[in-house]
């Protein structure tokens, strides 16, 4: 019975269409599950404004995928990008293979985690019992297909951001350890958090990040008042406060997955996307991240509204989260909050106030 009752019990998570203000923050998140290949996003705010609340909704939302059973990277049978090497060796010998359905995994990184945990490492117990190289998955194995959510990212050690952040490009880790040499997939939408006030993350860093969004706290007394009125209310009965929003989540989900189905489809005009190149090249851009991110995440706000089509209104939401944080040429000059890269966007596609 007891066992029954815990197979059950999940903790409730806060419902994301309940979630009052932060559309910034929200439309960023969206997008990188519609496109992963935008590159994470880094959300820098205030304490207490709802950035942990917001991503674990964001990762309980998105509908269920199905994996190859017993499968310690998430592996898909169909994906060659997201399948290991046991699966892929399977499926040439023509196994038969078994599948489940899982919640999207979402991975919380600690701050005092060490590379050996988050890249996988050597396993001990089977090297010494059976005496033989066995390789343990980490955090980027698990995290294989879903979020990875790092919490205050700015003080997490550079050399293990950059790991993260290598893996989140290229949707692959390589493991080099003891005599063992394994590379599995490592696709995931990387979230980074983070106060201002306790230290930038470095330029460098700052630039692997495919958008940033910037919350505040709210101001206006009667929305503080809803946010509080909420958050009671679902503390007190999550159960009922959840079938309460459950069409509206529904909604949110089929929009979402209609979307990425749309998403190889959506086409962005060749002038629209000089234009963008353009706005990179007068603000300054190094590289070319900004303009690639940018014409991503272009695409997938189309793909959000049921477009095909790329407008000049779907890249003047977007350009600001996928510029704003490129911009910076000194570490000790603070992050341009944004008018800079809406003002060269209205000179340049010619937009008057």
């Amino acid at each position: 019975m007891v066992t029954e009752k815990l197979k059950k019990f999940t903790t409730p998570v806060f419902p994301f269409t309940a979630i009052v203000g932060q559309e910034e923050m929200k439309l960023a998140l969206q997008l990188n599950v519609i496109d992963p290949k935008i590159g994470g996003v880094m959300i820098m705010g205030d304490r207490g404004t709802g950035k942990s609340t917001t991503i674990r909704a964001i990762a309980d939302l998105l509908p269920e995928i199905e994996i190859v059973k017993d499968d310690p990277f998430n592996s898909d049978k169909t994906d060659l990008d997201l399948m290991g090497n046991e699966v892929r060796q399977a499926i040439q010998n023509n196994e038969t293979i078994e599948t489940e359905l899982i919640k999207i995994p979402m991975v919380d990184l600690p701050l005092g985690a060490t590379e050996d945990r988050v890249c996988g490492t050597i396993d001990i117990e089977k090297a010494l019992t059976e005496g033989i190289k066995a390789f343990e998955p980490g955090l980027l194995a698990k995290a294989n297909r879903g979020l990875l959510y790092v919490d205050e990212v700015n003080l997490l050690d550079d050399h293990l951001v950059d790991i993260l952040l290598d893996s989140a490009a290229s949707g692959w880790n390589t493991v080099e350890r003891e005599g063992i040499s394994i590379r599995h997939p490592a696709r995931f939408v990387l979230v980074g958090s983070g106060n201002p006030e306790e230290g930038e993350l470095r330029p460098q860093l700052l630039d692997r990040f495919g958008m940033h969004a910037e919350i505040r706290t709210v101001k206006d007394p009667i929305l503080r008042v809803k946010v509080v009125e909420e958050r009671t209310s679902f503390d007190q009965d999550p159960t009922i406060w959840l079938n309460n929003y459950e069409e509206k989540q529904q909604e949110l989900r089929d929009r979402i997955v209609s979307a990425q189905k749309l998403l190889p489809t959506v086409q962005l005009d060749y002038n629209l996307r000089v234009k963008i190149s353009e706005v990179c090249s007068q603000l300054d851009v190094d590289g070319l991240r900004g303009d690639i991110v940018t014409n991503r995440a272009a695409k997938a706000y189309a793909a959000y509204n049921s477009r095909d089509i790329v407008t000049v209104e779907d890249i003047s939401k977007i350009i600001t989260l996928c510029l704003r944080h490129r911009l910076r040429k000194d570490p000790l000059e603070s992050i341009d909050s944004g008018d800079k890269v809406s003002k060269v966007f209205k000179e340049i596609f010619e937009i008057e106030d």
